[in-house]
Parts: C-alpha cells; sequence; structure tokens
C-alpha cells in the first residue's frame, strides 16, 4: 500500500470540510450525518474532472485487491449505463447534455451504490471524496425556498445560514471553477463525467465504455 501523502488537491476540500463544519454548527448541528448513514452514497450524478482527480489519487493509496474491487464495480455499473443510454459509448464527457437528459441518467439509476461504498457503510475513499458529497445535506437558499436537505431528515432545520456562511460557499464554487480550469483535461476531456467513471483508472475511460458484443445484442 502506499504511503498517503497531503497533495495540493487536497486544499479546496479541506476549505470545503471546514465551511460544512461551521455550517452545521449554525444549523444547531440538526444535519443528521454520522459515519454508517450511507443514504447519500447511493445514486449516480454528475462529478467534475477535478473530483476525478480526488478519487483517483485516493485509489492509489489503497491496496491493489480493493483499488481493483472498486474499480470492477465502476466498470460493471459503467457497462449498464452505457447499454441505457449508447450516447456514453463515443465519450464519456457529459459536456453538451441538456439538464433534462442528466436528470434521465440520474433518475434512471438512482439506487446504484457508489463503487467506493463498502459494506459496512463507510466510505473507502473518505479522504479523497468528491466536493459535492462534502457539502451534502446542507439547506441552501434560492430565493423563499430552502433546498437540499438530507433526505433523513426529519424536518427542515428552521435555522438558516448567515450571509457570511452563504457567501463563503458561493466563493468556495469560484474556487472549485478555477481549479477545474487549470486541469488540462478539462479542455481535451470536458469538465464532468457520471461519479462510475471517477474510479476508472486514468485513459481507460474510452475502454470501460466499450459494452461488449454480447451485452449488446441480449440488450436490443
Amino acid at each position: 500500500m502506499r504511503p498517503s501523502t497531503p497533495s495540493h488537491l487536497t486544499t479546496l476540500p479541506r476549505k470545503t470540510d471546514d465551511w460544512f463544519r461551521r455550517a452545521n454548527a449554525t444549523l444547531l448541528s440538526q444535519v443528521p450525518c454520522h459515519a454508517g448513514c450511507s443514504r447519500c452514497c447511493v445514486g449516480v450524478f454528475p462529478i467534475t474532472r477535478f473530483d476525478v482527480r480526488l478519487l483517483q489519487e485516493g485509489l492509489a493509496n489503497l491496496p491493489e485487491d480493493q483499488r481493483n474491487q472498486i474499480a470492477a464495480r465502476a466498470a460493471q455499473q459503467i457497462t449498464e449505463i452505457t447499454i441505457a443510454y449508447p450516447r456514453l459509448q463515443t465519450s464519456a464527457s457529459l459536456d453538451g447534455w441538456s439538464d433534462q437528459d442528466i436528470d434521465s441518467v440520474v433518475t434512471a439509476f438512482h439506487d446504484t451504490p457508489c463503487p467506493a461504498l463498502s459494506e459496512s457503510g463507510l466510505c473507502s475513499l473518505y479522504a479523497h471524496r468528491p466536493l459535492t458529497c462534502r457539502s451534502m445535506g446542507i439547506p441552501m437558499r434560492e430565493g423563499p425556498m430552502v433546498t437540499g436537505a438530507c433526505e433523513v431528515q426529519t424536518s427542515v432545520p428552521i435555522v438558516r445560514l448567515s450571509s457570511a456562511l452563504v457567501a463563503e460557499e458561493q466563493a468556495l464554487a469560484v474556487l472549485e471553477s478555477v481549479a477545474l480550469a487549470a486541469l488540462p483535461e478539462t479542455a481535451t476531456e470536458g469538465e464532468e463525467v457520471l461519479l462510475p467513471y471517477g474510479f476508472i483508472p486514468d485513459g481507460n475511460e474510452r475502454k470501460a465504455n466499450d459494452v461488449p458484443a454480447d451485452r449488446r445484442e441480449k440488450d436490443r
């Protein structure tokens, strides 16, 4: 197993974690996040190329057998998704997809567990999880409405985030955009992919998209 060493990629995740802790404290710790609760670890959703870098760094620090198991689960999920959405055979990038098309994939595979989710309900790559996972559960204001509350909450906290925390969340989004734009693969491969692609070794996206001929025939 390779030793875990900090990298430049961890700065933004640490800032996001710190924001989550302070936001949760502002909400009187009513966000029910705890080790073993994996409700938000089920379902396919878009992640950025920055998130892919994080996941790949985390995978490199795992024992080979565990890394291979996670990659195998991801590859199986990619096969199923590609059968349902053949356009992914030519590119894993979601650039050019409409919000409606992305929502369709998310809905169709809403019960698909994250490849990194262990049998104990813990994340095998917790220190390298995507940025979206780090802020999940904090209700956000959109005008008079509040959205984004955790699904297992019995009620939305009465307390709202301060304007300072809201501004900080927006600033973090800007930092993410800057970090994403700085990655060379963003320009060549697009900004976003579906979650399972983040666990495929670098350069193997196209190979993962190659659905075996027998599977294509079977699903026609």
